[in-house]
């Protein structure tokens, strides 16, 4: 089968920036390809889903099929962009380290090239294999400036880029490039210090979000969700068509449409969306970006709904009796 048929569905500007995640991962494989995959993929789960939903919801099933078809692209996305952010995080922890260690094997009277290429340690990581596939470029003939320039197209990160503009610029102009390594290491250092405070004085804005969505929301949801059981099964006002017809009473009468069921569906439904865009809210907060925010989505979704069913329960324990649960 090719996949590539069914990518055409997506806009351009769309599949480059696919096409730049995946690059970004080092994901070896046509981008063209891997969105038609998850194109094809993402339709057939939506279609089962929607079907499921469909019986037990009675909502429209287009509306469905749409809904769940974008929201598994989102969450795809999503995904890779976060794997991204991951790994230049990475890489920007370790990157002071770095450059003060190249600034010392330059003092030591290594070249540039030799000094870069001792620079790459193992508790480095990431950083370290790029390192390593730099000294081997230009142990190959490539020029230095230009293997630098290469780590960019593999990592996005801006502190990334501005340092290696710098070392580049160093290099090029034959200044003393070791005072320049080791004044840039002490400034990524700053700017670390100043990120962790600026998170800090933003931690309760995050707590207080958690706990209004993991907490407050489900609570809130478990007891309206009994009271609308308790209107639509127990307390069920029944007034003879003779009487409504005989008094021209301002108001009408009719039977509840609401199910349990329905409510049920949807306050789901809803505590899920919610902890999907608290998630995203909480990671834009904290880490200046919306894709730091999906490791929290399953958390915020299992706490969420953990709390809905048992306080759900306890509720139902508390004043069941009182309604003839």
């Amino acid at each position: 089968m090719s996949y590539k048929l069914f990518s055409i569905i997506y806009p351009k500007k769309i599949r480059d920036k696919y096409s730049g995640l995946l690059k970004y991962l080092e994901i070896r494989i046509n981008p063209d390809v891997f969105i038609g995959f998850i194109t094809f993929f993402g339709f057939g789960i939506a279609l089962l889903l929607a079907f499921y939903l469909n019986i037990i919801t009675k909502v429209n099933l287009f509306l469905l099929i749409i809904s769940l078809f974008l929201s598994f692209e989102f969450l795809i996305y999503f995904y890779l962009n976060y794997k991204v952010d991951k790994k230049a995080k990475e890489v920007e922890e370790v990157l002071p380290d770095a450059l003060q260690l190249m600034a010392s094997n330059l003092r030591a009277g290594l070249t540039t090239e030799k000094a870069l290429f001792s620079s790459a340690r193992t508790e480095f990581g990431i950083l370290q294999k790029e390192l390593s596939r730099i000294g081997k470029e230009v142990a190959t003939g490539k020029e230095l400036s230009v293997a630098l320039k290469g780590i960019t197209k593999r990592i996005r990160s801006n502190k990334l880029e501005k340092t290696t503009s710098l070392i580049i610029t160093g290099i090029n102009s034959g200044g003393e490039l070791s005072e320049l390594l080791e004044q840039t290491s002490n400034n990524l250092k700053q700017q670390a210090l100043v990120e962790k405070r600026v998170r800090s004085s933003v931690l309760m804005y995050v707590i207080f979000i958690f706990i209004a969505v993991g907490i407050g929301a489900p609570a809130l949801y478990s007891l309206s969700s009994f009271l609308v059981e308790v209107l639509t099964e127990k307390i069920a006002i029944e007034i003879p068509q003779e009487s409504l017809t005989q008094t021209s009473l301002p108001m009408s009468f009719s039977k509840p449409n609401i199910t349990t069921q329905f409510t049920m569906i949807y306050t789901i439904i809803s505590l899920i969306t919610s902890s999907i865009l608290s998630s995203l809210v909480l990671g834009l907060i904290s880490k200046g970006k919306e894709s730091a925010g999906i490791k929290y989505i399953p958390i915020l979704i299992i706490l969420t709904l953990t709390i809905f069913f048992v306080t759900r329960l306890i509720i139902k324990n508390l004043l069941g009796g009182l309604f003839g649960f």
